[in-house]
């Protein structure tokens, strides 16, 4: 029988919650830039998906079996996050909106302070953006963004500065080599955040939001300097350095995702994406350095599945106060970067981007590990890949600015 995690194991919250605030501050890792910092050569991601946070313990689980009831609420979320990051150590953790669930919020501050606590309780740095709940409570979207950024051991930015651009916490982050070697002072990877809005504001179109033209002219530019940046300045690399996108609502692209070519699950919940195509996922096969996107969103989803060079990655529901389904456990999205190591022991760029899932039962299992990106894959065939890709962008392209008038 699925569990709800630490709180079905100690005899009371209030106990696990004093255990758990003295643990992070005994566990905690210093503040500074993202860099490449382990022994092992790996740089490790936690993705927290749909929280849905709301008042903490007078705010009831949803969706969970009979016996698992009483006395479950949002700190069963507070507790499953402790866990993950006790379990795992990330670098960072990226939240991939609703955070909070504002409707049901009554104060959207402190809410989201309560969501994001145990990260900032255990001195980690971590990014978040937004999802098409966190803003329907006491803060705007604006507001949202604008309280993300003010909290404690964010990398979240509001938006980039001196760029005229739609929604709000579209930002990129970098994560230097390891200290010492010819990479120190070069981003190795490169994480890219977007605001993929809530709904749409035209009104002869209803669903989701979508991200917009000014956000893809950014990526493109954004993308295009960390490029130039990493293969034409001193030292010079072969190939670019390798991407990862996170945003909240699945782009169109995420249904083309077949049976064949896909870890996890997918049919038990339609994929919410929004109702036009803008293009994001086109304007990423084109710039050639995003390996995987990790979205939120649809709470029964979790696959990682490949289309045209690209991961496409759920995180799977994680809160306990978003829908769910009973005896489906809440769960996390872990990604691994490892870094290849020359004949003389130095430690050079990313060799391989790994994942795995941890559930929020008893053992805090892990499920559906796989390789995402492997530069061998990569190595020897990428003006083929971008010929393919610019075939298939050929093939949309009437589609892609149809769409682009939409906005």
């Amino acid at each position: 029988m699925a569990r709800l995690g630490l709180l079905r194991f100690l005899p009371s919250q209030p106990m696990l919650l004093l255990v758990l605030f003295v643990a992070a501050d005994a566990a905690g890792k210093g503040d500074g830039g993202l860099r490449f910092r382990r022994e092992d050569g790996t740089f490790k991601v936690l993705q927290v998906a749909d929280m849905h946070y709301a008042d903490g313990l007078s705010t009831p689980c949803k969706d969970v079996l009979p016996a698992q009831r009483p006395g479950c609420s949002d700190l069963n979320t507070t507790a499953f996050l402790y866990r993950v990051i006790r379990a795992e150590n990330p670098d960072l953790v990226v939240f991939t909106g609703d955070n909070i669930f504002a409707s049901d919020s009554t104060d959207a501050a402190k809410s989201m302070d309560a969501a994001i606590a145990p990260a900032i309780a255990m001195k980690l740095p971590w990014a978040a953006v937004l999802g098409n709940h966190d803003q329907e409570g006491t803060l705007s979207r604006e507001g949202v963004m604008r309280h993300l950024v003010g909290m404690k051991n964010t990398l979240a930015r509001f938006n980039p500065q001196g760029v005229e651009i739609d929604g709000y916490g579209n930002y990129n982050l970098e994560v230097a080599g390891v200290e010492g070697t010819s990479l120190a002072n070069k981003s190795v990877l490169n994480l890219y955040f977007l605001d993929s809005g809530d709904y749409s504001t035209v009104p002869s179109i209803g669903g989701f939001g979508w991200i917009k033209a000014s956000q893809l002219a950014w990526f493109k530019q954004t993308s295009s300097s960390l490029q130039t940046n990493y293969t034409s300045e001193q030292p010079r690399q072969k190939e670019p350095a390798p991407g990862l996108a996170y945003f909240h609502i699945p782009l169109p692209e995420f249904k083309n995702v077949t049976a064949s070519n896909f870890t996890g699950v997918k049919k038990q919940e339609s994929i919410g994406s929004a109702w036009i195509n803008s293009g994001f996922f086109n304007t990423m096969v084109e710039a050639g350095d995003v390996k995987a996107a990790f979205v939120g969103h649809d709470h029964l989803i979790d696959f990682c599945g490949k289309l045209t060079g690209i991961q496409l990655c759920y995180g799977g529901g994680f809160g306990y106060h978003a829908y769910g389904m009973a005896g489906w456990s809440r769960r996390a999205r872990v990604v691994s970067v490892q870094l290849q190591k020359a004949a003389s022991g130095e430690w050079q760029g990313v060799k391989s981007i790994n994942t795995w899932k941890r559930l929020d039962d008893q053992h805090l299992t892990t499920i559906d590990s796989e390789n995402l990106w492997n530069i061998s894959s990569n190595s020897g065939g990428t003006q083929l890949c971008k010929s393919m890709a610019l075939l298939f962008l050929a093939s949309v392209t009437s589609i892609y600015f149809q769409n682009l008038q939409l906005m």
